[in-house]
């Protein structure tokens, strides 16, 4: 379900972004943003909370982010809390860099196999990956012994599965149905 309060102010930053040239600098900002409140529940309490004033979140960010983050967002985080929507800061922020990576043509996939890849096939599989879609594509191996062998590549909606266990699946159901295997 879209959060359209965080789509509406994620697309107004993606605009200013765009303005200055700085998409792929601010996206990078940001995942830092989305980085920090992921791995300190505090500093996210902290944005979530009713009892902290504006003045101090202001300060927080300031404090925090104004000498590593560039003064657009600082700014842009403080027109956030200004306008009471703190705790839409993680969906905002998260809504921003979908919509950078959408702009960048920047493609996230799934590589699903039964052990690590090495580097040098998932770059085989990523240079694949670039030639047959003209895409920036951002690759994650996901370990799953249940597989046997092969690799499963989730691009978005697309599934390409030749994975052991699928060809065994694939046999059972033809034998249980009484087709005959080659």
């Amino acid at each position: 379900m879209k959060n359209e309060v965080a789509e509406r102010y994620a697309a107004g930053l993606l605009e200013l972004a765009k303005e200055e040239d700085k998409v792929e600098a601010y996206m990078e900002q940001v995942q830092l943003l989305e980085t920090t409140f992921k791995e300190n529940p505090d500093l996210s309490a902290f944005f979530l909370s009713v009892k902290v004033t504006k003045d101090e979140k202001r300060n927080l960010i300031d404090k925090v982010y104004g000498k590593c983050v560039d003064h657009m967002l600082v700014n842009f985080m403080k027109v956030i809390v200004d306008k009471g929507r703190a705790t839409q800061l993680s969906a905002i922020c998260r809504s921003f860099v979908e919509m950078c990576e959408e702009e960048l043509g920047i493609v996230h996939a799934t590589v699903v196999s039964a052990r690590k890849l090495s580097q040098e096939d998932m770059n085989t599989i990523g240079n694949t990956l670039v030639s047959n879609s003209n895409k920036k594509i951002i690759l994650e191996n996901v370990i799953d012994p249940s597989v046997i062998a092969g690799i499963k590549v989730i691009v978005g909606n697309t599934v390409t599965d030749i994975t052991m266990k699928t060809k065994i699946e694939k046999m059972r159901n033809m034998l249980l149905k009484g087709g005959i295997v080659a």
